[in-house]
């Protein structure tokens, strides 16, 4: 075991993570030069056209330093503040970690939040300076950043580039010479961390694991500690890009366990595997439910695709368990799903897959986070959708989640992300100047302002320089009301929105005058309002599209101009009686980007 050792890799998005990899996996001859490509662990084209790490991806490579052979695991986990669970656990899967810093940009956000979980782990840390190669890179006040952060020696810094390759040997040397090995006891009870699984359609769910204590082999009878259910191992092995089968796995050793599971729900990230017949007396803690955070109605364009959409959202569902879905019907939209995310890129990247893989055309709803209704019989309703909010009559009161945010920025942009926080009703807990000229600071924010398109303007207002990280922190109070959005009398409920009461006649408002300009015009006036229970508190018309039936008339008597006008008045009001409005999806899209 002293030959092994397990590390991950932790950093903001963007700041090179995935080619550090590469180098590392070429620099230990890990696959053979043809089988190479660029960002070699992202497997999905999607994180490759957009250069950023969805899931968590593990590898076993062999390196010989001083005539000596080791085992290297790394974890190479996603930047973005999304999946911070899954990071969490790749860490609690590590005895080290690479911190990686753009010597471009410096510190961020991401990275101190990723940094203080390897912290608590107590993981060893190799800070790395990347992209050196860089005409913009500071190497000296990004090393005063780190040293100011982590409390290191300035010359235990290692510098790197992972377009070059250069300082990959450095790497690899104090990977061996800093990191401990793994600790562990051969002979207690199996006890081994599940950090990630993946589903394959031949062999059902594969589950990646690292053994803390104990051994495991082919055939063992085993059992999921949270989930409570038990299975055979029918092959366990070790991940080089490829999975090898091995006769037996122990304590410190990063592998795979199949035992055809078909269900992505039986296997949770954090769960912990034990024997059956001598299991741990506890798991492994840290384990945690992945709760989403922002819910959105995902319906098919066309009706007939349900039960198509239904097929495609499960099989994502066995690539991402952190996907939670439950059946709804919407007056406007028809039938469909309501679904839970992590956050807003991980709904971004749920819609796009659900286009690519499945061809599914979808319509997406307003996102919005869940509620806590409050009633006056004293029961608690989560309420997910603004349409199952009860009667105003039954409501005590409302509570919605609230966030600690912490942005990082530079000195110059602090007055106007302030302003930004405090009208997206944040309050200022905290500022720390980091370095004379980089900020942090704390917000206590609700999670529905931060839902729709705080992150755009925060990139636009700091010219794309702050980073940003958000965690949970419990629910609080709020003055919220419903929002409906009404076309010629008739609600829409997929445009309904939970909102506070400060915020809503200004909502109304752009939402009415927004909609006036995306609606086509029909043969009738059509009125769209904006009304909070029974008051109308914005209104817009779309003005009919009108032929001209007096045309036909020149001169003569006034009363036959009157009756074809009559004639046309009625027949516009039996077309309002039985036309419909179709509401495009380009409006559904547009309540998103109202400014």
């Amino acid at each position: 075991m002293d030959h092994i050792r397990n590390f991950c890799i932790i950093a903001h998005i963007d700041h090179g993570k995935s080619t550090l990899a590469d180098r590392l996996i070429q620099a230990t001859h890990t696959l053979a030069d043809r089988d190479f490509q660029d960002q070699v662990l992202d497997s999905m084209d999607l994180e490759r056209e957009r250069g950023i790490t969805i899931k968590s991806h593990a590898i076993q490579m062999s390196y010989n330093q001083d005539g000596k052979d080791y085992i290297l695991n790394l974890i190479d986990t996603p930047g973005h503040v999304d999946f911070s669970y899954e990071v969490s656990r790749s860490i609690a899967a590590c005895e080290g970690a690479l911190l990686i810093v753009d010597a471009t940009q410096g510190i961020q956000a991401q990275t101190i939040s990723n940094l203080y979980q390897a912290i608590d782990h107590g993981l060893e840390i190799i800070p790395i300076l990347n992209k050196m190669d860089m005409a913009a890179a500071m190497p000296e006040a990004v090393k005063d950043q780190i040293v100011d952060l982590i409390g290191c020696e300035r010359d235990t810094i290692l510098e790197a580039s992972g377009r070059t390759g250069m300082g990959v040997d450095a790497i690899l040397e104090n990977i061996i010479k800093r990191i401990p090995p793994p600790k562990g006891d051969l002979n207690a009870p199996l006890q081994a961390l599940i950090f990630d699984s993946v589903f394959n359609q031949f062999r059902g769910i594969v589950a990646y694991f690292k053994i803390m204590n104990g051994s495991i082999r082919p055939g063992d009878h085993v059992k999921f500690f949270n989930a409570g259910k038990e299975y055979y191992a029918d092959e366990v092995g070790v991940l080089k890009l490829k999975y090898e089968p091995r006769d037996y796995l122990g304590y410190g050793d990063v592998g795979y366990i199949i035992s055809g599971i078909k269900t992505a729900r039986e296997v949770k990230v954090g769960d912990t595997i034990t024997h059956v017949d001598n299991p741990c007396s506890e798991a492994i803690s840290g384990f945690l439910e992945v709760k989403p955070m922002v819910f959105a109605g995902i319906y098919p364009t066309d009706a007939d695709d349900y039960e198509e959409l239904r097929y495609s959202i499960e099989k994502l569902q066995l690539n991402d368990a952190s996907l939670t879905f439950i059946p709804e019907s919407s007056a406007a939209l028809g039938f469909g799903f309501r679904c839970g995310f992590l956050g807003l890129l991980h709904m971004e990247i749920i819609q796009e897959r659900l286009d690519r893989e499945f061809d599914m055309d979808v319509i997406t709803t307003v996102p919005n986070v869940s509620y806590r209704v409050y009633t006056t019989k004293d029961e608690i309703i989560d309420v997910h959708n603004p349409s199952g909010l009860p009667g105003p009559t039954v409501i005590d009161y409302i509570e919605e989640p609230y966030m600690i945010a912490q942005v990082i920025t530079q000195v110059d942009y602090v007055g106007s992300i302030m302003k930004l926080c405090i009208d997206k009703r944040g309050t200022l807990k905290n500022q720390v100047y980091l370095t004379t000229d980089r900020v942090e600071l704390t917000f206590d924010m609700p999670l529905a302002e931060i839902v729709f398109d705080f992150y755009d303007k925060l990139k636009s207002i700091s010219k794309g320089y702050a980073s940003f990280d958000y965690h949970i922190n419990g629910y609080q109070r709020a003055k919220l009301v419903k929002l409906d959005i009404l076309l010629n009398g008739e609600n829409v409920d997929a445009l309904s929105a939970l909102i506070h009461q400060d915020n809503a006649y200004d909502f109304g408002r752009r939402i009415c005058e927004k909609l006036k300009e995306l609606i086509p015009r029909q043969q009738f006036d059509i009125a769209i309002q904006a009304a909070i229970g029974a008051k109308i508190i914005a209104r817009e018309t779309i003005k009919a599209v009108r032929k001209d039936v007096t045309a036909k008339c020149y001169g003569g008597d006034i009363s036959r101009k009157r009756k074809l006008l009559e004639k046309q008045k009625k027949g516009k009001k039996r077309m309002r009686q039985i036309g419909n409005v179709e509401v495009p999806q380009s409006a559904f899209l547009a309540v998103l980007k109202l400014d």
